[in-house]
Parts: structure tokens; C-alpha cells; sequence
């Protein structure tokens, strides 16, 4: 498929499978259903770092090291914690999580093509159930979704682990062959992809670029990407 920097966040590649199968709607949280530019993750990285800082006694610039370090090889830095230095996972998610959440605003137009998509709505995050809540709250679109499966219910394995996609399956009961995922890291849609998921990378809004490290980017005009948007209201409501 072409690259989002390439072809209109409306287009779909021809290759692309289509939604008409689609029984059950996934969602990502942070960055996928509030738009990038208001940095509510960016909170929760900073509070990592500071985390890691007084874990391990370091400064704040070897804890930024660690804590990038950490995310690329295991998945999330808490991961990294965990396997190398035998942390207890409680403390660390409660402290990251506890973060301002009063720049989101209602979107209701969100909430509106959510819930007409035909079919169960779930939530897939790396974040916790309370964090996940505090944000659908914010939204004012919790109605609109079925339930929440967070890092926890993953049992602290992180996307894009295959395990934590197959506990997510089973839980929830859900055929990936009828089912779409919504996402804003590409590497996250590749497990979903080979299962037959259809699979949306949401770029963000107004733009074609995504302001990370570049290995984070890395495949987003891969195959395993059936769809690029940086208008996931818009894109939900121009499905047919």
C-alpha cells in the first residue's frame, strides 16, 4: 500500500480487506480515540521517567535511557522493570496513571459513529482499566463500548506480544476473521493482521506524519496495515 504521507488518510488501498464482514470493532486508547496533539500520553511518559528515577536512583537523563530502552525491547517500560529488576508492577501503574485528564472534551460526534458500527465495541489497551475509564468518561463515549481489556487483564504482557491478542480473543469470545482493530502504533497491527483482523492505523489529526522515534513508525505502509486515517470520526463515519 502506498505510505500516509503519500495517499489521503480517506483512501483505502485497493489490496485492503474491507469491513463488511466486521462483527466486532477493537480500539486502541491513547492516541487513537483523542487526537495526539493534546499529550495526554506524554503525562504518563513523563511520570515513567521520574518513576524509573526514584526506582533506581538515578538521574533523570539515565532514566529516560532506561526507560526508552526498556520500551523498545520488552514492549512497555514496566516490562523492562519487572524482568531486570524484579519490580512489583501495583505501585508503578497506579503512579503513572495518575495524570490530568481535564484537556479531553466531549465528542460526541466520536460517540455517534462509534455506536452506529453494527456489532460489539471493546476496547484493547496497554494502559489500565482506570486510566482507560477516566478517559471514556472524558469523552462522554464509555456507553458505547462493551468493556475494557487492559495491561492487567493481559496478565502485564503488552502489545504486541502474540499471548496478550490470544487471552484478549478468548476472553471476549471474538473470530478475528469478523474483526477490525483501531491503532496508532503500526507494530501493534501485525499480530492482528496475520490472525485477519482488519487493521486501521490512526495517524494524527491533520497530518501525515507521526512525531516519534522512527522505529516506532517502522512498517506503517507495511502489508499488515489495511488502512491509514487521521480522521478516525471521519473514517468511522464514511464506512458504509
Amino acid at each position: 500500500m502506498s505510505s500516509a504521507s503519500e495517499t489521503p488518510a480517506s483512501d483505502t488501498p485497493a489490496a485492503a480487506r474491507s469491513f463488511d464482514h466486521v462483527e466486532t470493532w477493537v480500539f486502541d486508547l491513547d492516541n487513537t480515540l483523542y487526537p495526539h496533539h493534546l499529550n495526554l500520553w506524554q503525562q504518563v511518559d513523563v511520570r515513567i521517567r521520574d518513576y524509573i528515577a526514584r526506582f533506581l536512583a538515578v538521574t533523570h537523563d539515565e532514566a529516560f535511557r532506561v526507560q526508552k530502552d526498556y520500551y523498545k525491547r520488552f514492549g512497555t517500560s514496566m516490562r523492562g522493570l519487572m524482568i531486570e529488576h524484579g519490580m512489583k508492577p501495583d505501585d508503578f501503574l497506579d503512579y503513572v496513571h495518575r495524570i490530568d485528564h481535564s484537556p479531553l472534551e466531549p465528542n460526541p460526534a466520536l460517540g455517534a459513529a462509534i455506536e452506529r458500527l453494527p456489532g460489539r465495541k471493546l476496547i484493547l489497551t496497554n494502559g489500565t482499566r482506570t486510566h482507560a475509564a477516566a478517559v471514556l468518561a472524558k469523552l462522554e463515549i464509555d456507553h458505547c463500548f462493551e468493556d475494557v481489556f487492559d495491561i492487567v487483564a493481559g496478565e502485564l504482557s503488552p502489545k504486541p506480544f502474540p499471548e496478550v491478542y490470544d487471552k484478549f480473543l478468548s476472553r471476549h469470545g471474538v473470530d478475528p476473521a469478523k474483526a477490525a482493530l483501531f491503532e496508532d502504533l503500526s507494530r501493534n497491527l501485525e499480530v492482528p493482521h496475520r490472525l485477519g483482523m482488519v487493521t486501521v492505523l490512526v495517524v494524527p489529526e491533520k497530518t501525515r506524519e507521526v512525531f516519534r522515534e522512527y522505529w516506532e513508525l517502522e512498517g506503517h505502509d507495511a502489508d499488515h496495515v489495511d488502512h491509514v486515517t487521521d480522521d478516525l470520526t471521519g473514517f468511522l463515519q464514511r464506512l458504509p
